[in-house]
């Protein structure tokens, strides 16, 4: 089984990216950061390589999808609270990011998305399983 995930998306602007997600509270692992690349750490063993488009372009053989006009992924990662979700995505929106879709509640589950500034799609979520609705059968 996997231990860690790498998720890798092409940035136009390495600074402004760091910038930003450093604007929502997150940080950097600067061992594997440097002008061409910066490693988001999200979570205990979840990171985004964010990858300046040229550099980028030498792991792959297609094109680079236009995030600002084609989904290419979500990227959804949860969280404690409902608040934190809320924190998260005003921090974002603050930041330059724009609204992707409304808030969706379904009272055991919480989420907001955005676009960032190269327009990847992000989920923020809260999940309450103990309120996680029954199933009959």
């Amino acid at each position: 089984m996997a231990t860690q995930i790498f998720v890798n998306l092409p940035v136009k602007d390495l600074e402004k990216t760091k910038a930003f997600f450093s604007a929502m509270g997150f940080s950097f692992n600067e061992q594997f950061t440097d002008e061409k690349a910066a490693c988001l750490i999200i979570g205990e063993n979840i990171f985004a390589m964010l990858l300046m488009e040229d550099f980028f372009r030498s792991f792959i053989k297609k094109d680079i999808a236009d995030a600002s006009k084609f989904a290419e992924v979500i990227n959804a990662f949860s969280v404690e609270t409902k608040e934190r979700v809320n924190e998260l995505v005003d921090k974002a929106l603050a930041a330059g990011a724009v609204a992707y879709s409304e808030p969706q509640d379904y009272g055991w589950m919480y989420s907001r998305a955005f676009q960032d500034l190269d327009g990847h799609l992000w989920e923020v979520v809260f999940t309450d399983m103990s309120a996680f609705p029954a199933t009959e059968g």
